[in-house]
């Protein structure tokens, strides 16, 4: 059976680092909302760190269309697959969103969007109270709409991993393929697997 490529190293990066500052953004969202005394100081925080997301995930689009992901298993559904790219889909147009319309928000409101010391982005929106506040609650509604994406997606990466045990979630990660295991391959090469089984075979023979 043909073996589950793994995904381009750039792509495992920017993977596992937009994920953790999604889940930081969410959690800083959720601290802003409860919390008075922290509320600026969060809301320092959660600017610039949008305004990274944003630029982190066209940058990895832009990676996907040069380095495109390995295909899924053979042995996945139809309903499975178009689940599978369905969700990909909403995750990408929710990352993109979700900041935008934080920064149109801001804007329409006229509140500085200090990235680092002196450097501020431009306002990309009239400023209109009733803009502003159409925007807040849009920004909450796809910020949810984002956290029950990404739980569905670590709910079927989790389910790849501990249920059917397959290279899925391995080649989005840096850990040792299933096969890699069984063969005593320590490395991600297959080759240099290959190679190895077939050394121990003829010494054996010898």
């Amino acid at each position: 059976m043909a073996r589950h490529r793994r995904f381009p190293f750039l792509s495992r990066i920017l993977h596992w680092t937009m994920a953790a500052m999604i889940v930081a953004m969410l959690f800083i969202g959720i601290g802003m909302v409860g919390s008075v005394s922290e509320y600026h100081w969060l809301f320092s925080i959660h600017k610039p760190l949008g305004i990274l997301v944003l630029v982190l995930v066209a940058i990895r689009l832009v990676n996907r269309l040069f380095n495109p992901p390995p295909p899924l298993p053979s042995g996945m559904l139809g309903w499975q697959r178009l689940a599978a790219h369905g969700s990909h889909v909403v995750l990408y147009a929710l990352m993109f969103a979700v900041p935008l319309v934080g920064w149109t928000m801001l804007s329409a409101a006229r509140y500085p969007i200090v990235l680092y010391g002196p450097l501020q982005l431009p306002p990309i929106a009239p400023q209109s109270p009733t803009l502003f506040a159409v925007l807040r609650e849009t920004h909450t509604v796809l910020a949810l709409l984002l956290f029950a994406t990404f739980l569905i997606h670590l709910s079927a990466a989790l389910m790849h991993a501990l249920i059917f045990r397959d290279d899925v979630f391995p080649s989005m990660t840096f850990f040792a393929f299933a096969g890699d295991k069984e063969a005593g391959v320590t490395g991600s090469d297959p080759q240099s697997g290959a190679e190895g089984s077939a050394a121990a075979t003829v010494a054996k023979k010898v």
